[in-house]
């Protein structure tokens, strides 16, 4: 069955919702060195279930984005 492999949270203040998520849910989240202002999200140790995903910068007609692994 395909999974879900990736997520993308988009906010108006990508900082301030990686705050919130790292104290609620014990994320790790760093900024990504690239051109976006996008914030890579690390759930849990490797090797444990769960998936990683992102925050990113709210832009118009954007949503939550998840990526489904199909073999």
């Amino acid at each position: 069955m395909p999974r879900v492999v990736h997520f993308e949270i988009n906010a108006d203040q990508p900082e301030r919702a990686s705050k919130f998520y790292s104290s609620v849910f014990g994320w790790e989240i760093k900024k990504w060195d690239g051109p976006m202002d996008y914030w890579l999200v690390t759930t849990g140790k490797d090797g444990t279930p769960g998936i990683n995903g992102a925050i990113m910068n709210r832009m118009p007609a954007t949503t939550t984005v998840n990526t489904v692994d199909v073999p």
